[in-house]
């Protein structure tokens, strides 16, 4: 017999299910939208540049023809002064005649070419891209809103791959640590060998900017589309990073720990230190909450990594190296933990959006899904498929695929899936 109170439970289910859809979706038009004003504010400095370029243009032309104007008018004021003076002495006065005549003559001259530039009326304005404007009057959206099942149940397949060199001139040996995807998609990884943040384009596999900090990077993650937030050690702190045109420096948050991996929710930040706490920052850098035991005061680590939150931010997920993969609800509460033999030496891990979560471990050397509950998919790359002791991944949502970087290797791997 039909279970009607199971089927209700389920409908129940579904729909919290979809209230979470809702607000993800809604907060991803909200990013979205954050991007396009980004973008708008690129183009629109721009153009303010294109501006600046024309000011400083036509300032210098007039400035060129003020000078000729006062140089001219000294010459024909001393001019003047010679004739008053040799007004005594004809012969002088002859030659300071001529020498006057001649240079009157090339007043005249300047001055009919002042005058004849003055006739032409130059100002900047400004003409608005209305072919821009009427496409986006147009738009019923800035994008389109897909009914689709969110949940990938089974186990991604490899279909090509790509190497790129992220390594860049005069660099001692490259020692990556972790990546991650801006909002824009581009990839920003660290290098803590050398103290470099990279910046990579995803579509090219190239290196566009990097910046040399004062200590080694480890972890890093996006706050927002203009800033991503790096955990270094010698010293320890959190540096944050503009990522607007040149990547450039800007605050800072001192820790009295190592911060290896670091992510962000609801404007936390999640530490790690290496060893086997994890802290909660606030944006203030006021330590919130400090998690090393579960309810029962067992120790959760032994070697703490990386730290990835699932869409909907109701589970996050930690690596360990010793313990595995650590799992806890939206309110940092402990769950369970995953191990076995392909989680040994876990150190990154990340997440498709659709309810998998991907771990990279360097013994022996793969990368493994998970579903959210813990169940365990199936291995996704192996070491056959190039990977030599990954060390950490991201996971570009729009085209399925996935970058790992790898220990002491300048090469950053691009797995394409289906």
């Amino acid at each position: 017999m039909i279970s009607f109170s199971t089927l209700s439970k389920s409908k129940d289910a579904q729909l919290e299910g979809l209230k979470d859809a809702k607000k993800e979706t809604i907060n991803q038009i909200a990013k979205y939208q954050n991007v396009i004003k980004s973008i708008v504010r690129k183009v629109a400095e721009s153009s303010k540049k294109k501006v600046e370029e024309a000011y400083q243009n036509l300032e210098a032309d007039i400035l060129q023809d003020k000078n000729t104007i006062d140089s001219t008018n000294d010459v024909l004021q001393k001019t003047d002064d010679k004739l008053k003076k040799a007004f005594d002495n004809r012969a002088q006065r002859f030659v300071c005649s001529k020498e006057a005549e001649k240079n009157i003559q090339v007043a005249e001259n300047e001055k009919l070419k002042l005058e004849n530039n003055d006739n032409t009326d130059v100002e900047i304005s400004f003409r608005p891209n209305n072919t821009l404007m009427d496409y986006i009057q147009g738009l019923h959206g800035i994008g389109d809103v897909l009914v689709v099942a969110k949940k990938k149940r089974d186990l991604y397949k490899l279909k090509s791959s790509r190497d790129t060199n992220s390594e860049v001139s005069d660099n001692r040996v490259f020692t990556s640590s972790e990546c991650c995807l801006t909002y824009d998609n581009q990839l920003v990884l660290t290098d803590h060998n050398n103290r470099q943040v990279k910046r990579i384009d995803t579509q090219t596999l190239t290196v566009v900017d990097y910046i040399t900090l004062d200590s080694r990077p480890l972890g890093i993650c996006c706050i927002n589309q203009h800033e991503v937030a790096v955990g270094c050690y010698f010293p320890h702190k959190i540096q944050f990073v503009s990522i607007d045109n040149e990547m450039t420096p800007t605050r800072k948050i001192d820790t009295s720990h190592d911060c290896y991996g670091i992510a962000m929710k609801d404007d936390k930040l999640y530490v790690t230190d290496h060893e086997t706490s994890l802290y909660v920052y606030d944006m203030n850098g006021r330590i919130l909450r400090t998690i090393t035991h579960d309810n029962d005061g067992n120790k959760l680590f032994s070697g703490i990594r990386h730290i990835v939150f699932n869409e909907s931010g109701n589970k996050m997920f930690v690596c360990d190296r010793g313990n595995g993969l650590v799992c806890f609800d939206g309110k940092d509460n402990f769950l369970f933990t995953i191990k076995d033999y392909d989680l040994e030496s876990e150190h990154g891990v990340c997440t498709d959006g659709r309810g998998n979560i991907f771990v990279v471990k360097c013994n022996p050397h793969n990368v493994v899904q998970y579903n959210e509950d813990g169940k365990k998919i199936g291995v996704v790359i192996k070491k056959e498929d190039g990977l030599d002791e990954p060390m950490s991944i991201s996971f570009h949502r729009g085209q399925n695929r996935m970058f790992v970087t790898m220990y002491r290797s300048g090469i950053l791997k691009m797995y394409e899936l289906e």
